[in-house]
């Protein structure tokens, strides 16, 4: 075999390698997103259900009667 050809194989395999180790990174970055992401969006859904707590306590009839109340 040619010289060449090995020096062209060895070229391939380490150009190989290195785009296998990069994509083994981002998929693993990739899922460390994923869980970030999914905890961000269950907290925002426990903040929106406090939000509308609040907004019921503050809508509600009593709340409007106990603040005329305290302005006289």
């Amino acid at each position: 075999m040619n010289t060449m050809f090995f020096v062209v194989c060895i070229v391939a395999i380490g150009c190989t390698a290195g785009v296998v180790s990069e994509y083994l990174k981002t998929r693993a970055r990739k899922e460390e997103g994923d869980a970030d992401i999914d905890d961000t969006l269950a907290h925002m859904e426990e903040l929106e259900e406090r939000v509308r707590v609040l907004e019921r306590i503050v809508t509600e009839k009593k709340y409007d009667l106990g603040k005329e109340i305290d302005k006289l």
